[in-house]
């Protein structure tokens, strides 16, 4: 059978299908956990940043939950971003103008804030704004599976993936299509829980997220932001942290043309949330299911790595099924994260019902209203 490799990679919220008007009911488990994620107040002023193309049913449900709060809620529907400063012209003063009001901002992008050089990290963590980030996500297959985790599992297991990763030497991630690549000298985003003005999140709660120094190996691309799935092998190889070689057809000249004057690893991410859709799922979806792995790479400005704005090619790399090595020691095996078995998780996850419901990585089961929220 000969399969499309481009049928797995929309190009936004168009080609996302839309759900009845009755799908919100089944939406609110996971967007009750995204306003208590992003701890809304009564009386804040909290900005819904929605491209034209989100589905209605999404930001009725997110603006319904915001309202409950007794928040002032705002929706503004904005034309689709533009990846990798593709369009670097585009006026933006708008949405800046809007974000700067705000005590809380809830975007449902496709390409997110990295994107762009008004809404970039920089830029957020220079205001007061707690900022929550639903780039690709703004769905309703998103909030009803990834949505629906307890925060309190998810970061249970991101406590012990730090308390491991963030003392390691090396990370090393492998796959059976040819990945091979060792990270080291890197630092891991300590993400402490609850918000705080000028932080910036993804919905829904995804990984561990973490800036090498040194990478070297080869990532065989599984799917990337600038091409989509790969016809053929997409072969990428570093040394120094900096992009040698782009092999692979197609994707390879694709990518060449991205950022013409070169690439360097900008950060990686490791998935911790077992409920995340591999199936199904947009690629910024995927990225954080337990036990895949993502990495990000960035155009190097005047043939320099350059992190404090963006890089305006950032292109991300998927690997669904890895299998990573901290130090000797198997983390992940070909796509399974090893601490969903370990007591104290699921103890944490006996809070709110059955740990091998809970923990299950298997997304195609959904986790049942009743174990989404509030402990047993």
């Amino acid at each position: 059978m000969t399969t499309n490799p481009y049928a797995g990679s929309p190009v936004g919220y168009a080609a996302e299908p839309a759900v009845g008007p009755y799908s919100i009911v089944e939406l609110m488990p996971g967007v009750r956990n995204l306003c208590e994620y992003v701890r809304l107040s009564s009386g804040e002023r909290v900005l819904l940043m929605m491209e034209h193309t989100v589905d209605p049913v999404v930001v009725q449900a997110i603006a319904a939950a915001a309202a409950l709060r007794d928040t002032d809620v705002r929706i503004l529907s904005v034309p689709p971003f533009s990846p990798g400063g593709w369009d670097r012209q585009a006026s933006y003063a708008i949405e800046t103008a809007a974000f700067h009001e705000a005590d809380v901002v809830i975007s449902g992008t496709w390409w997110g804030e990295v994107h762009t050089a008004p809404l970039f990290f920089d830029q957020i963590k220079s205001r007061s704004s707690r900022f929550l980030s639903l780039h690709m996500t703004a769905t309703a297959g998103a909030l009803l599976t990834g949505g629906r985790l307890p925060a309190e599992v998810f970061y249970a297991l991101l406590e012990r993936t730090l308390r491991q990763l963030s003392a390691a030497r090396e990370i090393r991630v492998t796959s059976a299509k040819g990945t091979d690549l060792t990270f080291s000298g890197f630092a891991f985003d300590p993400d402490p829980g609850a918000m705080r003005p000028g932080d910036w999140r993804p919905f829904p709660y995804g990984g561990a997220n973490f800036w090498p120094t040194d990478t070297e190996g080869v990532l065989v691309v599984e799917e990337s932001t600038a091409t989509g799935v790969p016809e053929e092998p997409l072969r990428i190889t570093l040394e120094g942290n900096l992009v040698r070689k782009i092999e692979g057809g197609t994707a390879a000249a694709q990518l060449r043309r991205y950022a013409p004057g070169g690439f360097y690893m900008r950060h990686g991410l490791i998935g911790l949330n077992p409920k995340v859709r591999i199936a199904g799922g947009s690629q910024f979806e995927r990225e954080k299911h337990a036990g895949a792995f993502y990495c990000g790479l960035d155009g190097l400005t005047d043939g320099e790595p350059v992190t404090t704005g963006p890089g305006f090619a950032h292109c991300d790399c998927q690997v669904d099924r890895p299998t990573v090595i901290v130090d000797g020691e198997v983390f992940i095996e070909h796509g399974r994260l090893l601490i969903l078995d370990e007591p104290h998780i699921r103890d944490v996850a006996a809070r709110f019902g059955p740990p091998d419901v809970i923990l299950d990585d298997n997304p195609m089961m959904v986790l049942p209203r009743r174990y989404t929220g509030a402990p047993a």
